[in-house]
């Protein structure tokens, strides 16, 4: 397996979107984003020992709760009876009342964009921008319907940490207000986040209600199209030319700058890690969200678990939203970190600025910070489904 590794990482790379930049991930990762992270095609057939070894390698990627790897671990009677009530009661109550609240945003969603153009920019369309009483309802419903949505997936408390400014933290350079009216600090212009699980989206859409990047597939899908325009999400073609993508990044960089500047402008969210972890670790950070050179908000998030992880790390997407919801109750613990305001150097650097607060982040955060990425995680997927498929 040592050897397959290498020889992935040593193939020339074809140009792929970056989750957490929208830049070309060709300078940073190999292979195509669309393919399917647990889809066997194939698999390669490996021993339980070449597996162990891997997992030392790959350990931002192995799951460890009471379900096993992949979910496909051996449960105890207990587990099993729990699963069994939970499928019968749970589930179905869960799954009527999350379509519910999904319908019934998007028909708010529906009502306020009504007689209203949306932006257009390089095949992108948003309603982001929108103003006025329209995109306050849009906003406000958005965060408190996410949130209703999290209390039903069961996570009825969220533990939310502020940490203070420490004086050794580099001061804005400029008199400016923030969104809450301070005098004296700038606004952030992105929200940088470690990716664990797809939750993700659902917390920061109940906190800030910013605008992601995402697949240019997800504005055509039903109920969730129109949503995501009203988030303003950047999209991504992953299967287009490397100039498209350099329009994505210069577009996002340009999304980044304008959050800084004009307080009405939508934050945007990223996740420079650029996929997801079992959340113990801290991948490199991907430069995109860090060349507009302005401030950004560091947010941590963890899930502690007793039985079930939600992260979404090794798991396949169908089991992992079963597993989920048949959980009673779901944690997740947020720390929000001072703004980082970039020194010149960093400015000057977006590798050195995407480094340091990344590095900030694994200390808060406890975290270990590694060094693979998607060309490793998808290496170990292969490797599991080689290892299930001889079963």
């Amino acid at each position: 397996m040592e050897s397959e590794l290498k020889d992935l990482n040593s193939k020339p790379a074809k140009p792929v979107a970056d989750e957490g930049s929208g830049k070309p991930a060709h300078e940073d990762a190999s292979g195509k984003d669309d393919r399917p992270l647990l889809k066997p095609d194939p698999a390669p057939q490996v021993s339980n020992e070449e597996l162990q070894e891997l997992e030392k390698k790959c350990a931002a990627y192995v799951r460890r709760d009471a379900y096993g790897t992949m979910g496909r671990g051996e449960l105890t009677v207990k587990e099993k009876v729990l699963l069994g009530l939970a499928l019968v009661t749970l589930v179905p109550i869960r799954v009527v009342l999350a379509m519910t609240i999904l319908v019934i945003y998007y028909l708010i969603c529906r009502i306020c964009t009504l007689f209203s153009v949306p932006n257009r920019d390089e095949e992108q369309e948003d309603y982001a921008h929108m103003g006025g009483w329209r995109r306050a309802v849009i906003v406000q419903c958005g965060r408190s319907l996410s949130r209703l949505m999290l209390f039903i997936l069961g996570f009825y408390w969220i533990n939310e940490t502020y940490r203070i400014p420490s004086d050794a933290q580099p001061k804005p350079t400029a008199d400016c207000k923030d969104e809450s009216g301070e005098e004296g600090t700038e606004r952030p212009g992105a929200i940088i986040s470690n990716h664990v699980s797809y939750l993700d989206v659902l917390y920061h859409m109940s906190s800030s209600f910013p605008s992601f990047v995402a697949k240019r597939s997800v504005a055509k899908l039903p109920l969730v199209g129109l949503i995501s325009k009203c988030l303003g999400c950047v999209y991504v073609q992953r299967e287009s030319k490397s100039s498209d993508f350099k329009g994505v990044a210069g577009l996002v960089t340009e999304r980044v700058k304008e959050a800084h500047q004009n307080n009405s402008a939508p934050p945007m969210m990223l996740f420079p890690e650029g996929t997801t972890t079992n959340g113990d670790f801290l991948l490199p950070f991907k430069t995109g969200a860090f060349l507009a050179k302005a401030p950004v908000l560091p947010v941590i998030l963890r899930y502690p678990y007793e039985r079930f992880s939600p992260a979404w790390d090794s798991i396949s997407g169908v089991r992992h939203v079963i597993f989920l919801f048949c959980q009673f109750v779901n944690h997740i613990e947020v720390t929000r970190l001072p703004v980082y305001y970039p020194s010149q150097q960093e400015k000057d650097d977006p590798k050195l600025y995407a480094n340091n607060v990344r590095r900030l982040m694994a200390s808060e955060g406890k975290m270990t910070q590694s060094d693979i990425g998607l060309a490793e995680k998808r290496v170990y997927h292969a490797a599991l489904n080689g290892l299930f498929s001889q079963c």
